[in-house]
């Protein structure tokens, strides 16, 4: 497994030989391709850490660096969620472990589907226990109030009975701030969280962990950190499904929380492209050559829109102001 290690002022990803639990797997790896070497269909593959290391910046906290030249069009790392979850309205429509969609043989109304034995058996273990609970009245609450974020603590507490996820498996990550306003609802989604569980006859020693403390810090973390999952597709099918689903509004197939993508900061003329093809392991590939010691960074919303709109929508959603030298010039 690939983890991060401070050392000499930086992040640094170091693999890391350790029993895996069960069902439990690398967050993020890199498949590097060795310029000239191989065939055009069969290019020479290196597995390898990915060519970066996570440091501080000026004034964004930390981020993402080069520690090698990275070409443009070259796959700089993918990587798997810690948690993801399908969208409600994707719920019988894709994977429920990835998010790949479902050929229409695999569609269950009335109940959620794998894509294939190997997403099965990845999620035997905690999805035992998420299919002891009656989650009706949770999912009904979560889609009356337009909430998205509980689904993935929901999955999370699931893995932590479990024992195949730990309950401080996001204090890495950054915290969004949270309004006084917030804290009440939040008490409401951890109260019917809880009785879901208690009703299952999960017992209180396997959710001492579900505190309202542990609950508010994983939800903060949640907010600032998962990524809206909209699939590309890899075909001209794909693409046509997207588009349509782009118009109707109903692009993303669920979210997830990563832990290295996570680190990238956000600039409204991105280096670095994020991208899901078929499920929700992501995928980062550099838009243009990038220099060693030079910090990545991928545009966390719709670039295409203008500025004002994109200054609103990045601090109402994420809690900043961009500074980036396209906002800095007005474009």
């Amino acid at each position: 497994m690939l983890k991060l290690f401070r050392r000499n002022g930086w992040w640094t990803l170091q693999l890391q030989s350790t029993p895996r639990q069960p069902n439990s797997g690398s967050y993020f790896h890199s498949s590097t391709t060795a310029r000239g070497c191989g065939t055009e269909s069969q290019p020479t593959r290196v597995a390898s850490p990915p060519p970066v290391q996570v440091g501080f910046t000026e004034f964004s906290g930390r981020g993402v660096f080069a520690k090698r030249m990275i070409w443009a069009g070259e796959m700089i790392h993918t990587a798997k969620p810690i948690v993801s979850h399908p969208s409600l309205s994707s719920l019988h429509a894709v994977c429920y472990s990835c998010l790949r969609k479902l050929r229409n043989q695999q569609c269950r109304a009335q109940s959620v589907s794998f894509c294939s034995q190997g997403c099965e058996e990845h999620s035997r273990i905690y999805f035992a226990v998420e299919n002891k609970a009656d989650w009706s009245a949770f999912h009904e609450y979560c889609s009356t109030h337009g909430l998205k974020y509980p689904l993935l603590v929901k999955r999370l507490a699931c893995m932590i009975i479990a024992n195949v996820a730990s309950a401080d498996i996001l204090d890495l990550l950054q915290p969004a701030t949270l309004s006084s306003t917030m804290i009440p609802l939040m008490e409401k989604e951890l109260h019917l969280l809880r009785s879901t569980f208690a009703d299952a006859q999960i017992s209180d020693k396997q959710i001492a962990f579900l505190t309202g403390q542990w609950y508010i810090s994983v939800i903060a973390r949640i907010r600032i950190n998962a990524f809206r999952i909209e699939l590309a597709g890899e075909s001209y099918e794909d693409l046509l499904s997207s588009a349509a689903a782009l118009i109707q509004a109903e692009a993303a197939v669920g979210n997830a929380v990563y832990l290295l993508p996570s680190m990238y900061n956000h600039d409204c003329d991105p280096n670095t492209h994020i991208v899901w093809l078929q499920n929700a392991d992501v995928k980062l590939k550099a838009l243009r050559d990038i220099e060693a010691g030079e910090e990545l960074r991928i545009c966390y919303i719709d670039a295409s829109m203008n500025r004002n709109a994109r200054q609103t929508l990045l601090y109402e959603g994420f809690g900043f102001k961009c500074s980036c030298l396209r906002c800095m010039s007005d474009e």
